[in-house]
């Protein structure tokens, strides 16, 4: 018997190929190692029922504007410095409190805007936010 010869390559294969049922098994394996531990963590518990209604009003906003020149506008109307605290006390004692968005022009001195921001804590208000224009 030569070697290479045709009678060596026309054997048929008694192996079964392994490889595709170990590629199939290795991913079964991870992802019963990423399940398992998610399912055995659990704690069976009854949770208690309570009833809730969600939040039927919502809060109003305020709109604080700051112009150019560092005048106070609060919901479009002019206020002067004086009268912006006692203004927003009336409004942080409603019930729900009212959000503050405040608008400061771009070339007003940021002192005033920290003034409004100082009033509104002042004034006890919690919800307070700025309003931009967005970049084109």
């Amino acid at each position: 018997m030569a070697f290479g010869t045709q009678e060596d390559t026309d054997e048929v294969m008694n192996e079964i190929n392994m490889t595709p049922m170990v590629d199939v098994m290795l991913v079964l394996l991870i992802i019963f190692i990423i399940t398992v531990p998610v399912m055995k963590n659990s704690v069976n518990i009854e949770l208690p029922r309570a009833t809730s209604e969600t939040q039927k009003v919502k809060p109003e906003t305020i709109l604080l504007s700051v112009d150019a020149e560092g005048r106070y506008f609060l919901n479009e109307t002019r206020v002067t410095e004086e009268d912006l605290v006692p203004r927003l006390k009336v409004a942080a004692a409603q019930n729900p409190q009212p959000d503050l968005h405040i608008r400061g022009d771009k070339s007003v001195r940021y002192e005033r805007v920290a003034q409004a921001m100082a009033a509104a804590q002042q004034a006890g208000l919690h919800k307070i936010g700025f309003i931009t224009e967005p970049k084109n």
